[in-house]
């Protein structure tokens, strides 16, 4: 699975302090592995074709798949990560 990084993921990712980085890149692994693993807890997101996981109990990064590549849209605190702010 190819991933591609929109300039606002980027953008928000190098502001990421380096422990939730390392989290971002270990739900990345995951993703492709397996984007179907319920471990991940992806959900759709509600009117938009987007879909969110969690990085931990604060953080989310949002995405959209186009064929065989994941979109990176955001990443942050949660409504940062989704996109919100």
């Amino acid at each position: 699975m190819k991933f591609l990084r929109s300039n606002r993921f980027k953008r928000q990712y190098r502001k990421l302090d380096s422990g939730i980085q390392n989290k971002v890149k270990k739900i990345l692994v995951f993703m492709a592995d397996d984007l179907k693993d319920s471990s991940l807890k992806i959900k759709k997101m509600r009117g938009i074709e987007a879909w969110e996981v969690r990085i931990d109990y604060r953080y989310r990064m949002s995405f959209g798949i186009m064929g065989d590549v994941v979109v990176l849209y955001a990443v942050g605190m949660h409504d940062e990560g989704l996109g919100k702010k």
